[in-house]
C-alpha cells in the first residue's frame, strides 16, 4: 500500500504542522517537505509495474471500499502534483519572512496538496468525491489567507460558492451513474459504460462539476479572482493542481464516454468558447497575475477542447507542460512583487537589465507558453495540432490558431511589461540580490521545461501509457501542417502585439479592447445571483424568523407532514387498515385522550393546561398497559411526570392566564395546522398497524441482538439500531436542560438586581 500511505503522510504532515507550528522552528521545511519527497520515492518505485489497486476497507457494512489505482495514468498525475508542490513548498520557505503566516500557509498547502494526490488516484466516486471536496475547503482557506483584506475573503467566498455548487452536482451525478452502472468503480464504469436516460444525466451532472472546478465558461470569472491568493498559491493551485481536478475528471472517465453526443459536443464546445474568452481578457490585463490567470483559463480550455474531441493523449501533453510554464510564470512573479511591491505592468521598468538571471527563467516559462521551439510548450502545442488535422477536427484546429496566436501576444505583453524598458515606467533596475531559494525552484522547472522539449521520448512514452492514445512529442517534426498553423499563430500573435504595444496609452480601438473597463458578463450574473439570493433569504427569514413561537411551530409541522404526505401520495403503495378498535379499555382510555386533549386547547389558565396535557400522555400510557407494552407505558408515565412538573417550574414564573390572541397566526391559520397535524398523525398511525405480518421485525432484533454486543434487546435497539436517534433525543434534553438551566439563571440574576434597587 505505499501510495496510499503517500497520500496519507500528507494528512500526518499537516496535522502536525497545525498544530506544532512555529514550535517546529528548523524542522518545519523539512517536514513539509517529507511528504512530496516520499510519494516521488514511491511513484518511481512504482513505475515499473503501475498496473495494480490498492484497496482499504472504509465502510465495510455498506461495502463502501477506499481503492487507490495504481497505473500510468495516475503516476503522471501524482508526479506532475508532488514535484511541483515540493518546489513550490521550498519557494515559500523563504517567501514569507513572518514565521506564523508561513507555518499557516505550509500547513494548509500540505493539507491541499493530500486532497489533490487523492483525487488523482481514487478509483472509487465516492473517495474522489472526498478528495473533490478536501481540495475545495483547502483551496477557499488559501485563497483567502490574507483575511484581513476583504477583496482576499470575498474571493474565497466566490471561490468555494462557485466549485461547491458545481460538486453537490458533481455528487448527484455519480449517485446516479452509480445506481446506473451497478458499482462505484470508475475503473469498472468505463470498461462497461451505462447507457439510457440515468446514464445521460448523470453525466451532464458530473461535467457541471468538471467545468466548475476547471473555470470553464460560465465558470470561468471565479479564478481571475482567485490571485488574491499568494502568489506560492497561485502557482500550485491555479497552473499545477487543483484548476486541472476537472481536466483529470474528464480523462478519467473520457474512455467511457467519449463517443456519447452529449459528451462531445458539451465539451468541444465549452472548451472552445473558454479558449477564446480567456485568450481575449489576458490582453486586457495590465496586472501580471491577473494576465496569467486568464491565460491559465484559456489554456484549460484547449485541454478540455481536446478531451472532447477525443485526443486525451494530446491533452495530458499540454496538462503537463502547461503545469511546467505557469508555476514558473507565477513564482517569477512573485519574486517581482515582492521585490518591487507591484505587478502592474504600466509601473515595471528594465528588470531585464537588474536581473537576467529572473528575466532569463522568465523567458524559457515564456517561449514555453508561446508555443515557440524548442521548449516542452512546443512540443505539446505541436503535438496536439497534428492530432487535431489527423482527426479532421477543423472548427477546433480554427479556434486553436486563434487562441493560440493571441496566447503569443499576451506572452509578449507579460514579457515586455515586466522586463523591458518602458517609457513612463517606474525604473526598478536595481531589484537586489535575489535569494536563491527563491530563484531555484522557477530556474529548476524552466530546465526541466527545455530538457524536455529537447528530449521528450520520455515523456511521450509516459502520456501513450497513460491515455492508450498516440501521440507524437517531437522537437522537430518536420514541414507538415502542424508546423504551419504554429509559425502562423507564432506570426499573428506577433503583428497583434506590436499593434497593442504601440496603441497602450493612445485611445485606439485596440486599447479599448485591452482596458478592463467592465466586469465580464459571468461575473455580472454572478454577482446579481448572490444579491439575489441574500434578498431572498431576508424575505424568507423575516416570515419564518420572525420571534414568534406559533409561527416556528407552525413552520416545522407544516413541512414535516406535507413533505411526508406528498412522498405517500406518490407512493400509494400503502392500504390502511381502518379498524379502529381492538377492545373497551381503548375505547375509554381514547375517550379521555380526546376529551383532555380538547379541554387543554379551552383552558384559559396556563397551569389547568399543563395539567391537561399531562392528562393525554397518561391517556395514551393506558392504551400501552392495555396491548402488553409496559416498558413503553413506564417510559411515556416517567416522560409525562417529568415534563408536567418541569412545565409546573417554569410556568410558576410567568401569569397565570394566557395573554391575547397570538398576531402571528389567525385562528383559522392554526386551526388549519392543527387539522394537518391530527390527519398526519392519523393516517400514520393507520399505516403502521396495516403492515403485513410477514414482516416481523422482532425475529430480526432477537437474531442479532447478542452479534451486535448485548443480550437485552431493548438496550440494543437503543444503543446500537437506534443510535443515531438516541443521540438525536439525548442531544435534544441537553439543549433543552441548557436553556431552561439558562433561563433560570437570567430570572434569579433579575431578581437579585431588582432586590438590590
Amino acid at each position: 500500500m505505499p501510495l496510499t500511505l503517500s497520500i496519507a503522510a500528507y494528512f500526518v504532515v499537516a496535522a502536525l504542522i497545525g498544530l506544532a507550528g512555529t514550535r517546529l522552528r528548523h524542522a518545519l521545511i523539512p517536514l513539509a517537505l517529507a511528504p512530496f519527497a516520499a510519494q516521488l520515492i514511491v511513484v518511481a518505485t512504482a513505475a515499473s509495474n503501475p498496473a495494480d489497486f490498492e484497496t482499504i476497507s472504509w465502510l465495510p457494512s455498506l461495502g463502501v471500499e477506499l481503492v487507490i489505482r495504481v497505473n500510468d495514468l495516475t503516476l503522471v498525475l501524482t508526479s506532475v502534483v508532488a514535484t511541483i508542490g515540493f518546489l513550490i513548498v521550498a519557494y515559500s520557505a523563504r517567501y514569507f519572512t513572518d514565521a506564523p503566516k508561513r507555518a499557516k500557509f505550509l500547513g494548509l498547502m500540505v493539507f491541499f496538496s493530500g486532497g489533490m494526490a487523492g483525487l488523482v488516484a481514487a478509483d472509487d466516486l465516492f473517495a474522489l468525491f472526498l478528495f473533490w471536496e478536501v481540495t475545495t475547503v483547502a483551496s477557499y482557506l488559501l485563497i483567502g489567507f490574507d483575511d484581513q483584506k476583504a477583496a482576499a475573503r470575498a474571493a474565497a467566498v466566490q471561490a468555494v460558492l462557485v466549485t461547491s455548487v458545481g460538486g453537490l452536482a458533481m455528487l448527484g451525478g455519480f449517485v446516479l451513474l452509480s445506481i446506473s452502472a451497478g458499482t462505484a468503480s470508475i475503473s469498472a464504469i468505463v470498461a462497461a459504460p451505462p447507457e439510457g436516460t440515468t446514464a445521460t444525466v448523470a453525466l451532464v451532472l458530473i461535467l457541471l462539476g468538471a467545468f466548475t472546478k476547471s473555470a470553464q465558461f460560465p465558470f470561468h470569472f471565479w479564478l481571475p479572482g482567485a490571485m488574491a491568493a499568494p502568489t506560492p498559491a497561485s502557482a500550485y493551485l491555479h497552473s499545477a493542481t487543483m484548476v486541472k481536478a476537472g481536466i483529470v475528471l474528464l480523462l478519467l472517465l473520457a474512455p467511457g464516454f467519449a463517443s456519447e453526443p452529449v459528451w462531445a459536443v458539451t465539451v468541444t464546445t465549452v472548451g472552445l468558447i473558454t479558449m477564446t474568452l480567456g485568450a481575449v481578457q489576458a490582453m486586457r490585463q495590465h496586472d501580471l497575475k491577473l494576465l496569467l490567470a486568464h491565460g491559465t483559463v484559456s489554456q484549460l480550455g484547449f485541454m478540455v477542447a481536446l478531451i472532447g474531441a477525443g485526443l486525451t493523449g494530446a491533452a495530458l501533453a499540454v496538462l503537463v507542460a502547461h503545469a511546467a510554464f505557469k508555476a514558473t510564470l507565477f513564482l517569477v512573479v512573485g519574486i517581482i512583487d515582492k521585490k518591487t511591491g507591484t505587478r502592474d505592468i504600466r509601473h515595471l521598468s528594465g528588470i531585464r537589465w537588474s536581473s537576467p538571471v529572473l528575466a532569463g527563467v522568465a523567458a524559457t516559462a515564456a517561449i514555453s507558453m508561446a508555443g515557440i521551439p524548442p521548449v516542452l510548450g512546443f512540443v505539446s502545442k505541436e503535438a496536439a495540432f497534428d492530432a487535431v488535422i489527423a482527426d479532421g477536427e477543423w472548427i477546433l484546429l480554427a479556434v486553436a490558431g486563434v487562441a493560440s496566436a493571441l496566447t503569443v501576444a499576451y506572452t509578449a505583453r507579460f514579457w515586455w511589461g515586466a522586463f523591458e524598458e518602458q517609457p513612463g515606467g517606474v525604473d526598478v533596475a536595481h531589484l537586489g540580490q535575489i535569494d536563491r531559494p527563491l530563484i531555484a525552484p522557477p530556474a529548476l522547472l524552466a530546465v526541466a521545461s527545455i530538457v524536455f522539449g529537447i528530449l521528450p521520448g520520455g515523456l511521450e512514452s509516459a502520456v501513450i501509457a497513460a491515455t492508450a492514445d498516440k501521440v507524437k512529442l517531437v522537437l522537430w517534426p518536420g514541414f507538415k501542417p502542424a508546423l504551419a498553423v504554429s509559425a502562423a499563430a507564432i506570426a499573428g500573435g506577433a503583428l497583434i502585439h506590436l499593434i497593442s504595444h504601440r496603441t497602450w496609452t493612445a485611445r485606439t480601438w485596440w486599447s479599448r479592447l485591452i482596458e478592463p473597463t467592465r466586469l465580464p458578463p459571468a461575473q455580472n450574473v454572478y454577482s446579481g445571483s448572490v444579491r439575489l439570493l441574500n434578498r431572498t433569504a431576508d424575505a424568507v427569514t423575516g416570515i419564518v424568523q420572525n420571534g414568534s413561537l406559533p409561527v416556528y411551530l407552525a413552520v416545522i409541522l407544516t413541512t414535516i407532514f406535507s413533505v411526508t404526505a406528498v412522498t405517500w401520495l406518490v407512493a400509494g403503495d400503502a392500504t390502511p387498515d381502518w379498524r379502529f378498535t381492538n377492545g373497551a379499555p381503548e375505547v375509554i382510555l381514547a375517550v379521555i385522550a380526546i376529551a383532555t386533549a380538547i379541554a387543554t386547547t379551552r383552558a384559559k389558565r396556563r397551569m389547568a393546561a399543563a395539567l391537561l396535557l399531562g392528562a393525554v400522555g397518561f391517556a395514551v400510557a393506558g392504551i400501552y398497559i392495555a396491548f402488553g407494552a409496559p416498558d413503553l407505558a413506564l417510559t411515556q408515565l416517567l416522560i409525562e411526570t417529568f415534563t408536567v412538573a418541569l412545565f409546573a417550574f417554569v410556568l410558576s414564573r410567568l401569569p397565570r392566564r394566557f395573554g391575547a390572541e397570538p398576531a402571528s397566526l389567525s385562528r383559522s391559520v392554526r386551526l388549519a395546522v392543527a387539522g394537518l397535524a391530527g390527519a398526519f398523525v392519523t393516517m400514520a398511525a393507520l399505516l403502521a398497524t396495516s403492515v403485513s405480518p410477514d414482516r416481523d421485525v422482532a425475529t430480526f432484533y432477537a437474531e442479532n441482538a447478542e452479534p451486535a454486543g448485548g443480550r437485552n434487546i431493548v438496550n440494543v435497539i437503543l444503543t446500537d439500531f437506534r443510535a443515531l436517534d438516541t443521540l438525536g433525543e439525548i442531544t435534544v434534553l441537553a439543549a433543552a436542560a441548557i436553556g431552561i438551566g439558562a433561563l433560570v439563571a437570567t430570572n434569579r440574576r433579575r431578581n437579585r438586581t431588582e432586590e438590590a434597587s
